[in-house]
């Protein structure tokens, strides 16, 4: 995400990242931050405590005024369980859906030949 200002509104954060500013910090899926000092009651984020509380790289282009934030990254935890529904040809060529394996433990390997 590409900024001009270390201010950045929270609604536009939430747009842009899925992170949103709720009374118990900063929520994605289920996994929430805390802010310090809360929320602000003004509706602005500092872009520089959002970096370090979500572990996001911060990156300043001095030429031009603009600052980076990348993707969160470094956490152990996932921010959601939740897999989209895929399908995908079995080893016959049949189509099959991971949903129909709802409620269930379910292990991907992907593999890649590149």
């Amino acid at each position: 995400m590409i900024v001009d200002s270390l201010s950045i509104a929270a609604e536009d954060f939430a747009a842009r990242t899925g992170w949103e500013a709720k009374p118990q910090g900063l929520c994605k899926g289920d996994v929430c931050v805390p802010l310090p000092g809360g929320t602000p009651s003004d509706g602005l984020l500092s872009v520089d405590v959002l970096a370090e509380r979500l572990r996001m790289p911060l990156v300043h282009d001095e030429a031009h005024g603009l600052w980076a934030l990348g993707p969160e990254s470094g956490g152990r935890a996932l921010t959601t369980a939740v897999v989209p529904d895929i399908t995908l040809p079995d080893r016959n060529g049949n189509p099959f859906s991971l949903s129909s394996l709802r409620g269930q433990k379910v292990l991907l390997v992907a593999w890649a030949s590149w």
